[in-house]
């Protein structure tokens, strides 16, 4: 039975800040009105004076009919009805202008919070160490920018309308209540405090099940994206039914979930509905004896009555706003939870410019692990001169690519100095560090945009002729022309509509744009075939002229020119020297040149 994927990485990556999130509600929505909706203050005030108005009118409507019962139906003042009509009028017409007004303006107010709030968040995960994207899944990012980010608008719109429209609403409509008769008023609205805790008891339950919910839904987003980028080994290996049974057991949680959090948003208004009914009742029998005995007129009776018929409607929106507003803020903490991710890398204060004059490397005492256990880099101590090319040779999982990761500060090293030129590149800042590098890794990285585009991706500005110039240099040119739109071909995809020897030209094409003194290169002729690795391996050698390059191959017949070849096993480098040397010294150079050489041969008699 194959075991399922287990979800792990948001408890890795996010546990350590969990203390230090307060996810009350009061903190929440604290958070979201200072962060989200305050630089908006101004359409919120005017939302505000739009949703005055409206509940003013609406308790207008109930004020009115005592004067139209009592004045026109009772009495027969001929003189009050066109007045009294046009009052009627008037107080429709102002409160539809300010419900249009109150519409657009909190809809404009939510849209921007939303959109803020997904440049917040992108701008943030570019920011973050290269360790975070390796343990956080993919899927699981993109549910915090889509699905969370959209359950978050119900947050902020229900909060707004809910403690702004609907509050007003029934505070206007209880004072005209009150003012209409206190006692009554004061009688009828004896038993709702009696639905407040249990309506903030299902506000907690449906803070639980959205966060589940929430949670499901970016596991289906992973499965599908996982099974979408895979779907040739899919294939290949038959495993459709499982893929299928996998995914469908997590619609099955989702459709639970979704069932379980519909029926707990459901339950606050049978509560309401029976404490709405309750009090009608309470207010006809009590009123309708008052008026029976003549205390009170029928015009004020139907007034009050008016009144507490339309305050029903905000009361159970307020009752049922806090259930609803626990899944948008279940969103929002997952969405804070991002931003709180510090990033480890990041400039130092007093971080200075890297100023390359020589290109030398050095690597001292350097100790790394990736997750605090398993050693990666054991002390290592190597050289790289500037201006020459330098090759890392050993076994997989030698360490060889993690040399590469820590002179960029893709990873910071856990003990030891990386310097450049003398200058400790933990002092550098970031951007001057990369900026001075270009890498061309085995993992080609490719976005769906034009041919054009991914060569100029790290040079934006670049003239047409200097991309064709690196495109030759990288020996794509030929095939760029033959391509239906040529250098404004989309690539698709992650490049899928290239070869891998295609899409590997292109990445160095871009690094020979980049033009930057240091070139690190991790297997960079891996997926191309004998005829384009000649013409790249040469392209190669003509750019790592002058320019201080670490090389990282497995196939040693590459790098024989190198000027100094450095061996490492388990995180060690244990030989180094130039190629003639290593061989004549007979270790483990030469044992893998020997072996590699008789795999060699032997293919070729094949």
């Amino acid at each position: 039975m194959v075991r399922r994927f287990r979800d792990c990485g948001m408890g890795k990556v996010l546990g350590k800040h969990k203390n230090s999130l307060d996810h009350s509600t009061v903190a929440l929505m604290s958070r979201l009105i200072r962060e989200g909706t305050w630089p908006y203050i101004k359409w919120v005030v005017a939302a505000v004076l739009c949703m005055t108005v409206s509940a003013a009118a609406t308790a207008g409507y109930a004020l009115l009919m005592d004067p139209v019962i009592n004045d026109i139906f009772v009495s027969k003042r001929a003189d009050l009805l066109w007045p009294l009509a046009l009052a009627v009028m008037g107080t429709f017409l102002a409160k539809s202008m300010a419900g249009y007004g109150e519409a657009v303006l909190l809809s404009r107010v939510g849209l921007q919070v939303i959109a803020d709030m997904q440049n917040r968040l992108f701008r943030h995960l570019l920011k973050l160490d290269v360790a975070f994207f390796h343990e956080m899944q993919t899927g699981r990012l993109l549910s915090r920018l889509t699905n969370d980010v959209s359950s978050m608008r119900f947050a902020v719109s229900n909060a707004m309308t809910g403690l702004c429209k609907d509050s007003m609403e029934a505070i206007f409509l209880i004072g005209a209540m009150f003012y209409k008769d206190w006692q009554l008023a004061a009688f009828s609205f004896l038993f709702f405090p009696i639905a407040i805790l249990p309506i903030a008891r299902l506000g907690k339950r449906m803070r639980k099940v959205s966060g589940n919910t929430q949670e499901q839904q970016a596991q289906l987003t992973i499965y599908l994206e996982q099974a979408v980028q895979g779907i040739r080994v899919v294939k290949a290996y038959g495993m459709e039914p499982y893929e299928e049974g996998k995914v469908g057991a997590l619609i099955g949680t989702l459709r639970g979930l979704t069932f379980k959090a519909n029926r707990v948003r459901a339950a606050s208004s049978p509560i309401m509905e029976f404490l709405g009914g309750f009090a009608i009742t309470v207010v006809i029998v009590y009123g309708g004896s008052r008026v029976i005995e003549g205390p009170t007129t029928p015009g004020a009776f139907l007034s009050f009555i008016t009144a507490l018929m339309l305050a029903y409607r905000p009361l159970k929106n307020l009752a049922n706003l806090n259930t609803n507003l626990q899944e948008g803020l279940a969103a929002a903490a997952r969405c804070f939870s991002i931003l709180d991710t510090e990033p480890a890398i990041k400039d130092r204060p007093g971080a200075a410019d890297l100023v390359v004059r020589e290109g030398n490397v050095r690597f001292e005492g350097v100790f790394f692990t990736y997750d605090g256990a398993k050693v990666a880099l054991d002390g290592v101590d190597l050289v790289v001169p500037g201006g020459k090319t330098v090759a890392l040779v050993g076994s997989s999982g030698a360490g060889k690519s993690t040399v590469l990761n820590l002179l960029p500060r893709f990873y910071d090293v856990t003990d030891g100095h990386v310097l450049i030129d003398g200058q400790d590149v933990r002092g550098l800042t970031l951007s001057s560090l990369r900026a001075k590098t270009a890498l061309v890794s085995q993992e080609i990285t490719l976005f769906d945009d034009t041919v054009r585009a991914n060569i100029a991706y790290g040079r934006f500005g670049a003239t047409d002729e200097e991309i064709e110039a690196a495109a030759r240099a990288a020996a794509a040119h030929d095939f760029i022309i033959s391509l239906p739109l040529g250098y404004d071909t989309l690539v698709g995809e992650r490049g899928l509509n290239l070869s891998g020897g295609q899409r590997q030209r292109l990445a160095i094409a871009r690094a020979m744009l980049k033009n930057a003194p240091i070139l690190l290169l991790d297997e960079a002729t891996s997926a191309l075939d004998t005829e384009s690795e000649r013409q790249v391996q040469s392209a190669l050698e003509h750019l790592m002229k002058g320019r201080t390059t670490i090389v990282i191959a497995h196939r040693l017949s590459t790098v024989v020119n190198a000027d100094l070849i450095h061996v490492m096993d388990k995180g060690r480098v244990i030989e180094s020297g130039s190629h003639e040397q290593l061989l004549a010294h007979g270790g483990v150079y030469a044992r893998l040149y020997a072996m590699q050489f008789a795999e060699d041969g032997a293919s070729a008699g094949a």
